[in-house]
């Protein structure tokens, strides 16, 4: 047993997502989405090192020593696995981890509306899962993945950094890919899983133009590809896949993009006020002809108003997503109020309405 799977025990009981080890200061855990200091003393530099050292693969040491930071995934049987980034910083090293469940909660169990659950059966296209860092994208795809394999006789490849959710095979076949470790890069790995016969290809993360282009290649030519960006709406999501492309690329992807894809699904993570956790509220954009024909034109500013009029598609703005949790006393007013975009809408149900600076 590594010494710091004590820790892990400890965050596992306390319900926490996220554990911080830094040199200088105390462990420090998120639950519930806010950070609470563990009663244990400062970490000194050395013996972190040595205890974060005692999990690391050697190559990942290595890189790490290399570059000042690294990525990888760390499991504790029958515990959870976790998804480590090593740092250096001012006072010597540091550590964040990420808990990643043992069992992959299903769409009912995240309370996912319908219409995400239905984007497994898509037979190609491209869907996108989007949000800020820690907004539960990483979860949303893993249940939108089992879905696809529980009901699927098809090849799907996931490619990560690192393996976060492990799916056993089912109906379909399942490979997983590590950037680092199984590939060089994410872009590498979506080259060659174009001539591994995959039907569905599950990104990570996209996060440079090369993906992006191959991404948008594969949702083309017939694959089913599911893929995170982080950015924080639909509208931005689209602007942000044609933005990365130069000028004088941009119409074409426009069109492409256009063409390939099939759903936006943006999400923001919220405190619940009803019991312990956290809950997501979703905006989700389906690419219905007449959004098509706004991407296509570059009209991407009319995409908010098309969610109000597609909800019969299953679309549904964010704010209206967040109104319904505040209704129902699932989060509170305020926490709603703070990450809406029209916050005159939750006015009322504030009992001391701050003034927001950033709106004068």
């Amino acid at each position: 047993m590594a010494q710091i799977d004590a820790f892990f025990k400890l965050m596992h009981e306390q319900g926490a997502s996220d554990l911080h080890l830094v040199a200088g200061q105390q462990p420090v855990l998120r639950i519930d989405g806010e950070l609470e200091r563990v009663k244990y003393k400062e970490l000194e530099n050395d013996s972190l090192k040595a205890m974060l050292y005692e999990i690391a693969p050697e190559e990942k040491v290595k890189v790490f020593e290399e570059t000042g930071d690294v990525d990888f995934a760390y499991e504790i049987p029958g515990l959870a696995r976790y998804r480590a980034n090593f740092f250096q910083q001012k006072n010597g090293m540091g550590a964040a981890f990420r808990e990643i469940p043992s069992a992959i909660l299903t769409c009912e169990d995240l309370g996912l509306p319908p219409v995400v659950k239905r984007l497994a059966t898509l037979p190609r296209g491209l869907v996108l899962v989007t949000g800020p860092t820690g907004s539960g994208k990483s979860t949303t795809l893993a249940a939108i993945v089992h879905e696809a394999n529980k009901t699927r006789k098809d090849h799907i490849i996931t490619i990560e950094d690192p393996i976060e959710f492990v799916h056993q095979s089912e109906r379909a076949v399942i490979n997983h890919r590590e950037v680092g470790i199984h590939t060089k890069s994410f872009s590498a790995a979506l080259r060659g899983a174009l001539r591994e016969d995959p039907d569905i290809i599950m990104v990570g993360e996209m996060r440079d133009l090369e993906t992006i282009a191959l991404a948008l290649e594969a949702s083309s030519t017939g694959h089913l590809v599911l893929a995170t960006l982080h950015t924080t709406s639909a509208a931005k999501t689209v602007d942000r896949m044609i933005e990365v492309f130069p000028v004088t690329q941009q119409e074409q992807i426009r069109n492409t993009l256009a063409d390939g894809l099939r759903a936006v699904v943006a999400q923001t993570l919220f405190r619940r006020i009803d019991k312990r956790g956290r809950v997501a509220a979703l905006e989700i954009m389906i690419a219905t002809p007449a959004v098509r024909n706004l991407v296509r034109e570059g009209k991407t500013f009319q995409i908010p108003s098309m969610l109000q009029t597609g909800k019969k598609y299953g679309m549904q703005s964010l704010d209206d997503a967040i109104m319904e949790l505040v209704q129902k006393k699932i989060i509170s007013p305020d926490d709603g109020y703070s990450k809406a975009n029209e916050k005159s809408r939750f006015l009322p149900f504030l009992k001391n309405p701050p003034e927001d600076f950033t709106e004068v």
